[in-house]
């Protein structure tokens, strides 16, 4: 297992399986600038830019969760990779400058994930980045005592710096790719770590290690590891294969691959919807949708799941596959057994997604309640795809995510709905049949009595919006403003 850190060929073979990229900088490599904080993903301490060998754009990811097995072949660039010898990058130059830092713990990453908008901005030519993309860009950083001005300062500013790309001189530095060998693995004591190319090599691996556990993007599994202190023995990663990933048309559906990011989802045209977008844009950070999947979203059976809902709406059908080659469709609402429990089966893996292109077609609205507004779970998620004829519901699929053990529909005002003139007397029977087949928990997110009320509240909203369209004030997409007090 090999990869180039700030160009320098690193071999890792020797590492354990289950060993984190953030692990190895500082205790394999040195490089401590790069910080642990929340060990989840949360708070961007840990913000490296990670890119292939061949040149392609950097992008930043969160290193406490990102499995060291799976930069076999990369190219990784720390903080400690910015500068041209004694002279700081444009964006530290710029932090400096704008007096972007104060106890200076969470700098790295921020430096980090600007620098990677900042290779942004130099291959597409552009000035300099406007404020939503810079805001976007460090969603996923906290700070917690210089405040957010000057450091967005210092991002509206660092393009004036003389231009400095990041990855060219890395590339003159390190030659020849690293390695790609199909089914590369960490096979350091008792734990293994494999990284097929194809779902052949895949097949082979799972027949050999029936319980092993697959990862894609590991921003949901590896909190196992970072959280709880799991040492999983067998580690199944899936992101090298090029059949899993992707967005394609196939007759009268669109196909996801399982291991599809959520960047690929947001910038993908089959897939052209303004509240999906906003959706996504709301699905963790950058640093998240760079590394997460959509079939890990699925796979990994949270009840809080974002795109679980929105997938229920539209139809989707999961595709199981498994170690024979056999492949079979089945409806998603039947892929949920109860609290993280699927129907897949040792030796089985979940490899697409599909959804009919009409149903993505239809008018929809999907809201996501949270906390924060960005890089947050939801507290409730709901997703609602309708089609009126005239103001008669001729067809309606409603769900939600935080209200029971499992995704699911809201049957129940699903039936009130169909077939029924679109009025406020039947929005309100929809509304009222919610608090009727859920039954949520109460958690550290939100009560039962918060959830039932902010169902009904954003199912409401929907119908409405599909009715008589959105008013002016509120986005299609976005959440309900509300106290959580």
């Amino acid at each position: 297992m090999k990869f180039y850190l700030n160009g320098t060929l690193q071999d890792c073979a020797e590492r354990d399986a289950n060993t984190t990229l953030l692990q190895y900088l500082r205790q394999g490599a040195g490089k401590t600038g790069t910080k642990e904080g929340c060990a989840s993903g949360d708070c961007g301490a840990c913000t490296v830019l990670v890119a292939d060998c061949d040149g392609a754009m950097p992008r930043s990811i969160n290193s406490c969760i990102t499995p060291l097995g799976a930069l076999q072949g990369r190219q990784v660039v720390t903080v400690e990779g910015l500068a041209a010898g004694a002279e700081p990058h444009p964006v530290q130059q710029a932090m400096v400058a704008c007096h972007g830092s104060q106890c200076g713990f969470c700098t790295p990453g921020f430096v980090m994930s600007l620098a990677g908008l900042y290779q942004r901005c130099l291959d597409t030519g552009r000035d300099a980045p406007g404020r939503g993309e810079i805001v976007e860009t460090i969603a996923g950083n906290l700070c917690r005592c210089t405040g957010y001005r000057p450091i967005v300062d210092a991002a509206g500013s660092m393009m004036g710096y003389p231009k400095r790309s990041i990855l060219g001189a890395l590339e003159r530095q390190s030659g020849a790719q690293a390695p790609q060998e199909d089914a590369a693995a960490l096979l350091a004591g008792e734990h293994r770590y494999y990284l097929p190319r194809s779902e052949e090599s895949l097949r082979e691996i799972l027949r050999a290690e029936p319980a092993a556990r697959l990862v894609a993007g590991g921003t949901d599994l590896m909190l196992e590891v970072t959280q709880r202190f799991v040492q999983f023995p067998v580690l199944v990663d899936i992101s090298g294969i090029a059949s899993l990933a992707g967005v394609v048309a196939e007759g009268n559906y669109i196909r996801i691959g399982a291991a599809t990011l959520y960047r690929d989802l947001l910038e993908h045209p089959l897939l052209d919807s303004a509240s999906l977008a906003n959706l996504l844009q709301r699905l963790g950070s950058q640093q998240i949708r760079n590394r997460g999947t959509l079939g890990g979203n699925i796979a990994n059976a949270s009840p809080i799941a974002d795109m679980p809902p929105v997938l229920l709406a539209w139809q989707a059908e999961v595709a199981i596959s498994d170690v024979e080659g056999a492949t079979r469709w089945l409806p998603l609402e039947d892929f949920y057994l109860d609290y993280r429990q699927t129907v897949l089966q040792p030796g089985q893996y979940l490899s697409a997604v599909r959804m009919p292109k009409s149903a993505v077609a239809e008018p929809h609205r999907f809201y996501k309640l949270s906390k924060r507004y960005e890089d947050d779970i939801s507290s409730v998620m709901c997703a609602l795809s309708m089609t009126l004829d005239g103001r008669r519901v001729t067809a309606v699929r409603i769900a939600y995510g935080g209200m029971a053990a499992v995704p699911k529909r809201a049957v129940a005002a699903e039936n009130v709905l169909r077939g029924a003139l679109l009025d406020d007397n039947t929005i309100a029977m929809a509304c009222a049949a919610v608090s009727t087949e859920f039954q949520p928990l109460s958690d550290v997110r939100a009560s039962a009595a918060y959830r039932l009320a902010m169902a009904a509240g954003l199912l409401q909203r929907g119908l409405l919006a599909l009715r008589d369209g959105d008013t002016a004030d509120v986005f299609a997409g976005q959440a309900v403003e509300v106290s959580h007090a």
